[in-house]
Formats: structure tokens, C-alpha cells, sequence
């Protein structure tokens, strides 16, 4: 079936409401959402010192261009100040933009010594306030740290520097007939140093693996300055403690990321991307195993979408529409990528006859070019930028069961009733459940009927409360839903092993020992 090309509205930054929470410069507070109501004050830690004057000058001294390396203008701060959503603000006086992994040893050192404590960031798109500062802590901003190194294309590994956009590395990738094994929804402005940093997941992690699977090697400034280089192109090295996988996904606390040695799989030359219809979430579930099973090898992608989800993207994005003649209760949008275009294409009309034939799903489409495959994607894409378009919206990031998936979304909608809409979408392919709750306002009432009730029916699922985000500065004070007494005792230790003066990331992942 043909379909119409469906248009974006304006970008989402345009559209990202402007409140944030304002605390005075020697606390801070974590929430849920901007507006919310303000809990768990955060002291500026009395160990750090401030920024001085002798600082900048020698700053200005290690830079090899200072002029554009070193921001103090408070104009200039503010988008690293701020996140994207506008949720998180610091009030950082120093932004530092160094070239190479030599200037970010000799910053590290110095603020180690003088214990100032600092802030690696890479695009600043997460979502839980990991990479902007929580009070005036310097910035290290890895944007010029840009280059690609090299690539072998016999064995698919490309080693690069952390600042290079993750959109940029799939396109140099092109015509060497490989891509990336990961795909965000902040491609075009995400870094490769801050994916590793809070290990992203996206769509296709289903098909590719995370990237514990996918980083091959480091390169790590650790918070003294001393540079710990494990890039290593080999797929097999079993000698000893495999450190690097201490940084993937800790958020810049223990160390900055400045190089990454990345396996790279061979781009697929035939895509397809489907989109159904389903009576209920048990369909959804029947549907995936079936897709494991039948799909196999090609299968790169399964994503679940429920009514009020499109619903929003269709009320408030113009020019889109609902691709199915009715409405349905769940969706799923399923894509295959291999390099056969017959063999994919005969799996994929097997696996659709025998799942409509026997109503597993009600209705379906195939997208018929690049330009159908890419409307159908902007529906599952643009459920973020239609929520914040709608108003205030309260957001959560959970792995669960699939048994409980979306009993979850059903819970905690009986839960707050006529306060708010629930709805659920995610990468039901790896159980990561994105909840959303929109509601006409921010306020305390609606934020206790959801919170801790949300973590706590996490930890009774052994689900975890961030399953792609991270911690950040959000939910430090939920991880011991996720993790016992145990693993966060040694958290700590790994922590101060590395990081006694705890100068890197502060206040984020760990909960504060009070």
C-alpha cells in the first residue's frame, strides 16, 4: 500500500517548553520534570574550590587556541549550561573545548590538584542532567575532538575521536559499505564519546547488540590526568581485566573518553519496514517471538507503539496521518535488514501472511521506498516532540518483563485516573519501556500518585529504572531499586579508586552517601 510522505512540524528544540527548576547556586534538587516539585537537595560538595582568575590564565597557557577553546561569556555558557529539554541548569563560568587527548591530561591534572571539579560533555542530549554542570563546575566539552583515525575494511573496526557526531560516522562509513551499530534519535548532534559514556542503546540494539558488545577500545583520561589507552582493533584479547568496560556507561565519572575503537557491521542493502495493527499487548508479544523465530538474521528492529502514543503524534504534528484504514489498540513497526533483496523480501511475505492469516496482527503495510520507510520511522520517532508540543509531560525509561510490559502503562493509569494520560512505546524487542505521562500541569499531587509507586513496581518486576537513559543527576536516588546494598557499596569503591578528590561528573549515578 502507498502512502503519503509524512511531513515534520517544527524542530523539537523550538518546541521544548522553557521552565526549568530554580534553586539558589549552593543546592540543587532532583525532579522529574521541570516545574516539579523540588526533593533530594544536593550541596555544592565543600571539598571543590572555585574558579579564579590564575586558573583561566593558565587555561589560556595549555589551549593551542584559546580564543575559541576557552568560553566565559555567560550568552555563550548558557546551551552548556543547559540541556536541551531546558530541565536541568548549572552555572558553570568555564567551558573548555580542547583538541586533543594531551590538553585534556593537562586540564584534569590541574583541576585534580586544585580539586575544581568538572563536567565531560559530548552533544548534551541525554536525559537526566549527566552532562551539564550541577553548580559552577568546569566544563570539558569534546566537540573539536573530531577526527577519524582509521579503518580497516577487512575487519570493520574504525577508531576515532570521542567528539565525532554519531550521524557524521555513519555517513563517512557509506561508502565504505558500513555503518554504525547504533541509531538515535539524536544522531545528527550526539557524540560517540558520550554514547559510549552512558552506553546508548536506540532502535537497533536488538539486532547489533550494545555497545559493551560493539567497543572494542579506550582511550580514557582518568580524573589525575594520566591516560589510560586501551584502544585495541583486536575482536579477541583475554589477558587480564577488561577495563574498559568500566567506562561504558559511567557517565564521565571515572574518567573522560577521548578515542573509541569501534566493531562497525557492513551496511545493509536491503531494508524493509513494516507497520501493524494489533488487538492487545498479547498479540504484540505473539508477534515478536514469531518475528524472532521466522525473521531470524534480518530481523533488525521491533518497536511497540500503543493507541494514545499515535494518537498524539497525529493530533499535533500536521501532515501526518494514521497509516491503517482503523484504529487499533497496539502497533508495531518491524524492520528487516540484510543483503539479499529476494531472500529478505520472500521471509518477510511468509512471516506477513502467516501473522495476518491467522490475526495475530489485524492490518498491516510494507513500506514501498526510502521515503515511506522514513514516514513510517517518524511516527515511532516523533512520539518525544508531539508529547512536549502537547504540554507537560512526565517521562520514564524502564526494562521489564515482557509479561508486565505493558501491565505497567495499565497500572498507572488506574493509578491517576482523570489527572493525567498514560501511554507506553519502546523497544519491546529488548523489554525497554518508555512511560509517558501527560498531564494539563506539573504538579505535587500527580508527581506522589507516580513516584516512588513507578521505581517500586520496577524492583518488585527485578526490572531497572533506567534502562537506556542512565542515572545522571535525575535518579541517583532510585538506583537502589535497581541494585542492592552490595553493588553499590562497590560502586563507591570503584568510584574512589579512581576518583578519590571525586572531581569527574559529581552529584550524578551514585546516591549521595547521606
Amino acid at each position: 500500500r502507498n502512502m503519503q510522505h509524512l511531513r515534520l512540524a517544527s524542530s523539537l528544540s523550538r518546541a521544548v517548553s522553557k521552565r526549568f527548576v530554580h534553586v539558589p547556586r549552593h543546592v540543587r534538587s532532583y525532579a522529574s520534570a521541570p516545574g516539579s516539585v523540588k526533593r533530594e537537595k544536593v550541596a555544592r560538595d565543600s571539598r571543590f574550590a572555585s574558579l579564579t582568575q590564575d586558573d583561566l590564565n593558565y587555561f589560556k597557557s595549555i589551549l593551542s587556541s584559546p580564543d575559541s577553546s576557552i568560553i566565559t561569556e555567560e550568552s555563550d555558557l548558557q546551551p552548556y549550561n543547559e540541556d536541551w529539554l531546558r530541565k536541568f541548569k548549572g552555572n558553570s563560568k568555564l567551558a573548555l573545548r580542547p583538541k586533543t587527548t594531551d590538553e585534556v591530561s593537562k586540564i584534569l591534572t590541574y583541576c585534580n590538584k586544585r580539586k575544581l571539579a568538572v563536567v565531560p560533555q559530548g552533544g548534551n542530549t541525554g536525559l537526566v542532567g549527566g552532562s551539564v554542570p550541577v553548580f559552577d563546575e568546569v566544563i570539558i566539552s569534546t566537540g573539536l575532538m573530531n577526527k577519524f583515525e582509521a579503518f580497516d575494511p577487512v575487519t570493520g573496526v574504525l577508531v576515532c575521536e570521542a567528539g565525532c557526531i554519531l550521524e557524521n560516522i555513519d555517513k563517512w562509513l557509506d561508502p565504505h559499505g558500513y555503518t554504525v551499530p547504533l541509531d538515535l534519535g539524536a544522531k545528527g548532534s550526539c557524540q560517540i564519546g558520550g554514547n559510549v559514556s552512558t552506553n546508548a542503546g536506540g532502535i537497533r540494539l536488538l539486532r547489533y547488540n550494545s555497545l559493551h558488545a560493539n567497543v572494542l577500545g579506550l582511550e580514557v583520561v582518568l580524573p589525575d590526568g594520566t591516560i589510560l589507552n586501551s584502544i585495541n582493533t583486536l575482536r579477541k584479547d583475554n589477558t587480564g581485566y577488561d577495563l574498559k568496560q568500566l567506562f561504558i556507561g559511567a557517565e564521565g565519572t571515572l574518567g573522560l573518553v577521548t578515542r573509541v575503537a569501534l566493531l562497525v557491521p557492513p551496511r545493509p542493502s536491503s531494508i524493509n519496514v513494516a507497520f501493524f495493527g494489533c488487538k492487545g499487548f498479547d498479540h504484540v508479544q505473539t508477534a515478536l517471538r514469531r518475528a524472532k523465530a521466522e525473521l531470524g538474521e534480518v530481523l533488525s528492529a521491533f518497536e511497540f507503539i500503543d493507541r494514545k502514543s499515535l494518537q498524539i503524534v497525529l493530533d499535533h504534528l500536521p501532515g501526518t496521518r494514521d497509516p491503517l484504514d482503523e484504529k487499533h489498540n497496539c502497533y508495531i513497526l518491524i524492520e528487516t535488514a540484510g543483503s539479499n533483496k529476494e531472500h529478505d523480501q520472500e521471509k518477510l511475505n511468509a512471516f506477513l501472511e502467516s501473522i495476518l492469516g491467522d490475526e495475530t496482527v489485524s492490518d498491516g503495510i510494507v513500506a514501498q521506498d526510502e521515503s515511506q520507510r522514513a514516514s513510517i520511522w517518524r511516527l515511532r520517532e516523533s512520539i518525544g516532540e508531539a508529547l512536549v508540543k502537547k504540554g507537560p509531560v512526565y517521562k520514564y525509561d524502564f526494562s521489564l518483563p515482557l509479561s508486565h510490559f505493558y501491565q505497567m502503562v495499565d497500572d498507572v493509569a488506574a493509578r491517576v485516573g482523570d489527572k493525567a494520560d498514560v501511554m507506553g512505546f519502546g523497544h519491546v524487542g529488548d523489554g525497554n519501556l518508555h512511560l509517558n505521562i501527560s498531564a494539563p500541569k506539573y504538579s505535587k499531587e500527580l508527581l506522589e500518585l507516580v513516584e516512588p509507586f513507578v521505581y517500586e513496581y520496577t524492583s518488585k518486576l527485578k526490572g531497572s529504572v533506567s534502562a537506556e537513559h542512565g542515572l545522571g543527576f535525575m535518579k541517583p536516588q532510585y538506583l537502589a531499586y535497581s541494585k542492592d546494598e552490595h553493588a553499590i557499596r562497590w560502586m563507591r569503591k570503584v568510584k574512589d579508586m579512581f576518583d578519590p578528590n571525586g572531581i569527574m561528573n559529581p552529584y550524578k549515578v551514585l546516591p549521595s552517601n547521606e
